[in-house]
């Protein structure tokens, strides 16, 4: 009996999106449910919600206020409603840390992406998405600073990156080109949101979407996959 069908799953997505890990965690559900049927390999491509955000930050809530207009208690309100998604879907946007959390903030997440791409020429997808993992990790339940280049290093280390060749990573211009340019391919395909996804380089999901949207679409790119043989 042959083994699961593999479909490659592109991921865009920023580090400070909360929908993203959400996404995450309802596609890797899907997974769980297509065992021995589907496998998926994931990649995670580059989106800047903020690329002109200044390197000291933004407190979260202040941030979001400007750009959405939006009053405290409604961002409240969907803080709330968002963490309790992402219970649903088997991932946390709380602080874990000891004592009072400190102010949620948004960060440039350049470098971020710049790591990310490097993980992904160098170590292949599975570290990859540890990388992911540990960066949503270091900003959702740590409250770390991602845009201090020492703490990304730290992170990127955790995963078994090598120290030096990510700190070389975060200063080389062909890198940043290649980030850019994935970028501005993004919006070429009219993804001006995040989550999306792109299974087989032929089917684009937006947003985060419930498993059983997961299960289907995958089933669906698998079977029309193997009908173009």
């Amino acid at each position: 009996m042959s083994g699961p069908q593999t479909l490659t799953i592109d991921i865009y997505s920023d580090v400070m999106c909360p929908w993203c890990l959400i996404g995450y965690g309802q596609l890797t559900k899907a997974l769980k449910e297509l065992e021995g049927e589907i496998a998926g390999v994931i990649r995670w491509r580059p989106f800047e919600l903020n690329p002109q955000m200044p390197p000291e930050g933004e407190e979260q809530e202040a941030h979001l206020q400007r750009k959405y207009g939006r009053p405290a208690e409604e961002g409240a309100r969907i803080r709330g409603q968002m963490k309790a998604i992402a219970e649903g879907a088997g991932v946390s946007l709380s602080w874990e840390g000891e004592g009072e959390a400190p102010p949620a903030m948004m960060w440039n997440t350049r470098d971020c992406h710049k790591l990310l791409a490097l993980a992904l020429e160098q170590a292949g997808p599975e570290v990859q998405t540890a990388l992911k993992l540990a960066l949503f990790r270091a900003h959702f339940n740590e409250r770390r600073n991602l845009g201090d280049r020492a703490v990304l290093l730290d992170i990127a280390a955790s995963v078994g990156l090598h120290r030096e060749a990510a700190k070389a990573a975060l200063d080389d211009p062909d890198l940043e080109a290649r980030v850019l340019a994935e970028e501005a391919q993004a919006w070429d395909m009219n993804i001006s949101g995040v989550p999306a996804m792109i299974v087989d380089n032929r089917f684009l999901i937006p947003g985060a979407q419930a498993p059983e949207v997961y299960v289907n679409v995958l089933r669906r790119v698998a079977e029309k996959a193997r009908a173009a043989g």
